[in-house]
């Protein structure tokens, strides 16, 4: 039996929401193993749509087991949000369907504010990376940098004070060189004491719980954020996420081994798309791009913002199967290039009159990378709503079979429109 990790192989939003949706009906426990609230993805269940940010995606599933695990950073006023609009849905989220690791690090007001100073500085400067502005890369420095406020914190007052004291050295430092006021102490008390008792029945020792129900045989699904070309490490750095988004977070983000992942499932758009600031290299900035747009419906779940578009690129997600070892891809999105002529693929790079197969790690060097492009035919017929590869036009099939081949990684589940059903399982991830 394969535990399974879905990741996102290009810039996240990647569709991710519909297949762990399809893939937790089949799950035990599903664990949200990276990120914070800055990412999202949409459940469509029963005609009911469902908005998640924090929670896995589990707690809309009745049976499930949900776990935020100690990889994540944790907004505690988000998280109360969260459940009350869910609630409002008739979804009530209790302890004994969700669980918190009690050693996640907290994200609070001051990283939030120092999340949006930063930016702004940087709009002025010219070097703005394009975060959500909530909080998670400055929370992420504290939990580095051994002075956060961690779930666990909140149940014990006496040293909390002196965790605060050491937290607000730092913060303080910062915002005076900023330019903006410093942070009291008691402001800080009352922000994290007002919401602990909605918090703290939930907090538990989840690597155990893991660990007990993988020996007991129970499957396990692990679904992160964003998408891997936003990892800290393999990402476009220094536009990326604060935190690792590959499929190797999944253990530690977790507190489980890396032995207890099975399958990597890649989760792949038919074309690219990124939110965000940073190198593109396959973005249209033209009608290509603004089609792909409009008839994806390319904006964030979480922020709204537009997202930038262009034709599939190839060499990324050949690097991501790489470097999160994917056994296999979840092709999203086909349906949006329906009666296109012609469809273009980005085959390889040109780099200063050199033709390369990889994104290099520079900075500079990513924003001067020209994609090569090999162009086929589109299909007239249509691919939205096939439920098998006999549906499909044969130019579908054979632009699918041509990805399969220049990312080296199979094709597991083909998405054809928003809809569960609507989907064409090559592989089951969760196979037995």
């Amino acid at each position: 039996m394969a535990n399974v990790v879905v990741v996102g192989s290009q810039w996240g939003d990647e569709g991710k929401g519909k297949i762990v949706d399809w893939l937790s009906e089949r799950a035990d426990v599903v664990v949200r193993f990276q990120g914070g609230h800055n990412a999202g993805h949409t459940l469509v269940i029963d005609g009911v749509s469902y908005k998640l940010s924090l929670l896995p995606s589990g707690v809309v599933r009745p049976g499930k087991l949900s776990v935020i695990g100690n990889g994540v950073v944790f907004d505690p006023h988000a998280f109360v949000a969260e459940l009350a609009r869910l609630d409002v849905l008739g979804v009530r989220v209790t302890p004994d369907c969700l669980k918190i690791a009690e050693n996640t690090a907290l994200i609070l007001s001051l990283h939030r504010e120092l999340d949006g100073y930063r930016e702004d500085a940087d709009s002025n400067s010219g070097t703005r990376i394009g975060t959500t502005r909530r909080g998670i890369g400055p929370a992420y420095e504290d939990k580095v940098g051994r002075r956060a406020i961690r779930v666990m914190d909140l149940a014990n007052l006496d040293t909390l004070p002196v965790k605060i004291d050491r937290l607000l050295t730092h913060h303080n430092a910062l915002r005076r060189g900023l330019g903006h006021p410093e942070v009291g102490h008691d402001a800080v008390m009352h922000e994290l004491t007002s919401v602990a008792d909605r918090i703290l029945p939930f907090a538990d020792r989840t690597w155990k719980i893991l660990d007990e129900r993988r020996r007991a045989g129970e499957r396990i699904l692990f679904e992160g954020a964003q998408g891997t070309l936003l990892d800290i490490d393999h990402g476009t750095y220094p536009f990326v996420t604060s935190s690792n988004t590959v499929a190797g977070q999944a253990a530690s983000g977790s507190g489980l081994g890396p032995g207890a992942i099975g399958y990597v499932l890649g989760i792949t758009k038919a074309y690219t798309t990124r939110v965000g600031e940073g190198p593109f290299p396959t973005e249209d900035t033209g009608e290509t791009g603004q089609f792909l747009g409009e008839r994806g419906h390319e904006f964030g779940t979480v922020t709204g913002r537009k997202r930038r578009c262009g034709w599939f690129d190839a060499v990324l997600v050949r690097q991501a199967v790489s470097v999160n070892g994917i056994n296999g891809i979840a092709l999203t999105k086909l349906d949006v290039l329906d009666g296109l002529d012609e469809i273009k693929i980005c085959t390889g790079y040109r780099l200063d009159g050199e033709i390369i197969d990889y994104l290099p790690a520079s900075q500079g060097a990513q924003a001067r990378v020209q994609p090569i492009y090999e162009t086929l035919e589109g299909w007239k017929g249509t691919t939205r709503g096939a439920r098998s590869w006999s549906e499909l036009p044969a130019r579908a099939v054979k632009y699918v079979r041509y990805i399969e081949e220049l990312i080296g990684a199979p094709v597991a589940l083909l998405s054809t429109s928003p809809e569960r059903e609507d989907t064409i399982l090559v592989t089951d991830p969760f196979h037995d």
